[in-house]
């Protein structure tokens, strides 16, 4: 896992690598700030002709706290999702440069496809760990548990998401669903290392990209 961490990062600074980053920075930006618009819109039209005319001033502050809360607790489901659009760019790129048999015989994965991925992604993002909610709450008196138990779950919920966007370009759903039961613990640890990158600021901005280059390396040296 070091290695492919390295490996990655290395990579980088490759063209296509950095075209995927700009575009999946481009529309992650681009959803939060038309959730800022909306917020924005909907406070303005919820309290107009109630605070004498502030209404601009009020709604532009509830509009930037609801954006901030929203980057800070969505940002993770939002740029897997959207890295899901782009993800088969990255996989082409380090398996050009480091497995270019297995990128000979690769079935690249359609836009539709993965977007679809990247949708159930984040849905099941969100949808777990608010079925966790409880629980982290609970381990707050622990001191350690909820962060525990939060690095645990993403971990194993990242580490799925990414595995299949390199598994599927090169194995039909059988062949993903037997390799996800042989892999659980290699991509545990590639979900705790991604989580990890998450939640570092400003290396989070690349974590999804890395996150499908270590991916790609995990996929192809688990398989030799």
């Amino acid at each position: 896992m070091i290695a492919a961490f390295f490996l990655s990062v290395g990579q980088l600074g490759d063209p296509p690598v950095l075209r995927v980053f700009a575009k999946s920075m481009a529309v992650t930006l681009a959803l939060f700030a038309l959730l800022g618009a909306g917020v924005w819109w909907g406070t303005q039209a919820l309290i107009a002709g109630w605070v004498g005319g502030y209404e601009d001033g009020l709604a532009a502050m509830v509009a930037l706290f609801g954006t901030v809360l929203a980057l800070w607790l969505l940002f993770r489901a939002v740029a897997v999702a959207v890295i899901g659009l782009f993800a088969d760019e990255v996989v082409a790129a380090v398996e050009a440069r480091h497995y270019p048999a297995a990128l000979a015989t690769a079935r690249p994965v359609s836009f539709a496809r993965g977007a679809a991925t990247g949708l159930r992604s984040a849905a099941r993002v969100v949808l777990v760990n608010a079925l966790m909610l409880p629980l982290y709450v609970v381990l707050l008196a622990t001191g350690i548990g909820t962060a525990v138990a939060f690095f645990a779950v993403n971990a194993w919920l990242l580490g799925r998401d990414l595995g299949d966007m390199v598994a599927s370009r090169h194995l039909d759903r059988a062949g993903v669903r037997q390799w996800r039961r042989r892999t659980g613990p290699r991509r545990f640890l590639l979900g705790l290392g991604g989580t990890g990158l998450f939640v570092l600021p400003v290396v989070n901005l690349v974590a999804p990209v890395l996150g499908a280059a270590m991916a790609t390396h995990l996929f192809h040296r688990g398989r030799s």
